[in-house]
This record gives C-alpha cells, sequence and structure tokens, in this order.
C-alpha cells in the first residue's frame, strides 16, 4: 500500500456498505478514513429498513388483539401513543448509531464528520482541509424522489415519516413499491384512515404477478382503500388539512401526503463527475463487476450504483471491494438468487425468478401453488390467505423460484434461498420432510403442478 498519501482508503459515506468497506480494510491494516455528513448506519438504520420494522411491529397489535378472542381472551383496545413509540425507537437508534461508530473506531479506521467532496481523482475536500488516498470508495446511497406536481411541497416522503409529532388521522401514500405497502400497512395498522395511490395497474412491479394479485386482495380486505391507475394532480392546502386532487377530478382530503415514489441515486454535489466519473441518465455511478468506476482508484457501490438496493447487497459490494484491495482476494458479487422481502401486511417474501422471467429464460416450466388459510386463523376467523409457489426449470427440474405471502413470509424465503443457491431440484424438495404444523411445510408437500 502506497505511503505517499494520507491514507490508504477514503470512504464517502457511511452506510451500511462504506461501514463494512472501511471496517474490512482497517482490518487488513490499511489506513481507512470514512466520511459522513448526516448519521452513521445510512438511511437502512436511520430512515429506512430498522425503524420501519419496528414500526411494522407496533402495527401489528391491533390486529393481534382482535385476534386474541378467537383464542379465549377477553377483548381489548389499549390506547395507543405515537411519541412513545417515536421516542423507543429513537433510542434504539442511537444505540445502533453507536454500535456504527464503535464497529469502524475499533477496526482502527477514523471517522471525518462533515461532506466530503471528490476534487481528483486521489484528492476530498472536507471541512476547508484536503485529503490524499490511494483509493476513494463512494458509497452515498440514494435519496427519495419527490414528483414535480403543484402543491408537492406540502407532502413528505418516507424520510420524514420515521419523525412525525403526530399520528395522521387521515393519510395518503402515493406510490406502488415497497416503502408505499409497507407505510400503508403501517399507518392503517395504527389507526389512520389510509388511502393508497398507484399510477400502475397493480403494485409491487418486478413481484411475481400471484404475489402482487394476492397481496392488493388482502389490502381491500383490510378495508384499506387502494386506489390503481390514478395519479395527484395537486396538492392544496386549506382549514381541515390537506386535499389532493386526482387525475379523475375527484378530491381526497387527507392530514398527511406521502410521496414513496421512488429514490434517486444520492450522487449530486460530491464532485464526481468533475472527477470525471461516469454516470448514467438517472444520475447512477457506472460501474464494472468490481465496483470499480470509470477512474480506475475510484470505487463506488450501494444504491448509488443502482443495481440490485438492498441493505445486505451494498454490505457484499463493500466487504468484497475491502477484500479486493487489501486483503488479496480478489472477488465479485454474484447477483443471482438474492432474496428480498416486502413487510406489508400480511408480507411477502420472493428468491430467484418470476413465473414470468422464468418463461423468459427457460421456455417450458413447471408451476407448484399452494393457497390456504393459515392455521391461526381457523380460530380467529379472520379472512386471511397465505400463497406459496414454486417456480421450476422444466427440463433441470431445479426450483429457480420461490415466492410466499403470509406470516414470517421473510423468515421462511430466507432458509429457501440457500436451497436455490445450491441448485437445488424440486425432487429434492420433495424428499425433504416438513415440520408440522407449519405454514412453511407447504414448499415441501406441494405435488400437484399448477401448470
Amino acid at each position: 500500500m502506497a505511503r505517499n498519501y494520507d491514507f490508504d482508503l477514503f470512504v464517502i459515506g457511511a452506510g451500511s456498505g462504506g461501514v463494512r468497506a472501511g471496517r474490512i480494510a482497517a482490518s487488513y491494516g490499511a489506513r481507512v478514513a470514512v466520511a459522513e455528513e448526516r448519521y452513521l448506519g445510512g438511511t437502512c438504520v436511520n430512515v429506512g429498513c430498522i425503524p420501519k420494522k419496528l414500526l411494522v411491529y407496533a402495527s401489528e397489535f391491533a390486529e393481534a388483539y382482535e385476534d386474541a378472542m378467537g383464542f379465549g381472551w377477553s377483548p381489548i383496545r389499549p390506547p395507543f401513543a405515537w411519541p412513545r413509540l417515536i421516542a423507543n425507537k429513537d433510542r434504539e437508534i442511537e444505540r445502533l448509531n453507536g454500535v456504527y461508530e464503535r464497529l469502524l473506531t475499533e477496526a482502527g479506521a477514523q471517522i471525518i464528520r462533515g461532506r466530503a467532496e471528490v476534487v481528483d481523482q486521489h484528492t476530498v475536500a472536507i471541512n476547508g482541509q484536503r485529503i490524499t488516498a490511494e483509493y476513494l470508495l463512494i458509497a452515498t446511497g440514494s435519496w427519495p424522489t419527490k414528483p414535480a406536481l403543484p402543491g408537492a411541497d406540502f407532502a413528505i416522503t418516507s424520510n420524514e415519516a420515521f419523525h412525525l409529532e403526530r399520528l395522521p388521522p387521515r393519510a395518503i401514500i402515493v406510490g406502488g413499491g415497497y416503502i408505499a405497502v409497507e407505510f400503508a400497512g403501517i399507518f392503517h395498522g395504527l389507526g389512520s384512515n389510509v388511502t393508497l395511490i398507484h399510477r400502475g395497474a397493480q403494485l409491487l412491479r418486478g413481484f411475481d404477478d400471484d404475489l402482487r394479485t394476492a397481496l392488493a386482495d388482502e389490502l381491500r380486505k383490510r378495508a384499506l382503500g387502494l386506489r390503481l391507475e390514478t395519479t395527484i394532480a395537486k396538492i392544496e392546502r386549506g382549514d381541515g388539512g390537506l386535499a389532493a386532487t386526482l387525475n379523475d377530478g375527484s378530491r381526497i382530503e387527507a392530514d398527511l401526503v406521502m410521496f414513496a415514489t421512488g429514490r434517486h441515486p444520492n450522487s449530486r454535489g460530491f464532485g464526481l463527475e468533475d472527477a470525471g466519473v461516469a454516470l448514467d441518465a438517472k444520475g447512477a455511478v457506472v460501474v464494472d463487476a468490481s465496483s470499480q468506476t470509470s477512474i480506475p482508484n475510484i470505487y463506488a457501490i450501494g444504491d448509488l450504483t443502482n443495481r440490485k438496493n438492498l441493505t445486505p447487497v451494498a454490505i457484499a459490494e463493500g466487504h468484497a471491494v475491502a477484500d479486493s484491495l487489501f486483503g488479496g482476494r480478489p472477488r465479485t458479487i454474484d447477483y443471482e438468487n438474492i432474496a428480498s422481502a416486502v413487510f406489508s401486511q400480511p408480507p411477502i417474501a420472493t428468491v430467484g425468478l418470476t413465473e414470468s422471467e422464468a418463461r423468459a429464460r427457460y421456455g417450458a416450466v413447471e408451476i407448484y401453488k399452494s393457497v390456504f388459510k393459515p392455521l391461526k386463523h381457523t380460530l380467529t376467523g379472520r379472512d386471511e390467505r397465505a400463497l406459496m409457489k414454486l417456480v421450476v426449470d422444466q427440463k433441470s427440474q431445479r426450483v429457480v423460484g420461490a415466492h410466499m405471502m403470509g406470516t414470517d413470509a421473510g423468515e421462511i424465503i430466507q432458509g429457501l434461498a440457500i436451497a436455490l443457491k445450491c441448485g437445488a431440484t424440486k425432487a429434492q424438495f420433495d424428499a425433504t420432510i416438513g415440520i408440522h404444523p407449519t405454514a412453511a411445510e407447504e414448499f415441501v408437500t406441494m405435488r400437484t403442478k399448477a401448470s
């Protein structure tokens, strides 16, 4: 490692990916600095996966109280205190911020608070200083996007949703992706009257069509207002709160409007283009398989590169960069069969190919599907269905896709992701004896082809 620079590696962005890269590089003996202008842990820890999952847990209690009557408990609906939930959430996030700080400092990395900008391929400017490094790693993530429409400034994004002073009695969520679906469930479960507006014909583009349809049906059962093929034309503020005018001319009044209409790579204002780092039309940093940019000693990872925008992927990319540059183990990431989940209500999870993707890739496929009422709800009386689906390449008999909607979908699909990564066949699924009674056993007992 060259010693004529201040550092061997300078990381811009202390999100999950940047922290992992910095920590691993430092553990190999590299001199590492990590710059962060906001909060340690990035989006996931502060305004993303972790606090969102905590709010999902909170929102599930309302149904749990209702379901308890089926198991002999007296009906009860204790009052809910939004400020207490937010305070408890904030305390946990503060603890995690400290964990991330310790991960870096104990590994020997230096944390620099402030906004770092790239001056040239070996130099960054921060807090009035210029610092040099042999390698730069850009890990600045993504940022919520608001549509350009009249009154958009009256609306919030997911960033602000975690810090509201009160629970909105009436909420409009705009979007059809996982953030929109999850927040619609959160606000609805906590007691808000929620309308979910999406311009598309169905929610969750990119997921298996059976999952998309099944989840929309479940949301409607919960009396959550779902307006598909609909957009907002403008938002106005009045004495009673906000009013959203839709593309059909109708109006919906609300106390809060939240846009969850996508995120854009957080690449502007860091000097990247001036330094010669190539960006694509969406502002994502262009990288090769090793996360190297158009400048050989500058690397980029995570949502900034708009490859597979998931926290564990950013972590894996950061680890791979550190291994490649400082660990003597050059390697790249395999993006096939990465599992993902949406913590909707009920949750969904998936790994591998959707049915349509599999047909496009393999031609002939076999589909196995099971739709059933979960055992729990045989006593609660709740009209909820679980869905499980396997997609099999007919020629090789490999299971190339596994999809689920239902309680603990994420926990179950995580295990199946290992099987798909190992190339498991349908016969091997069939030879596996299930755990009874569980929902997960359906994945090893489906024998009848749906198509």
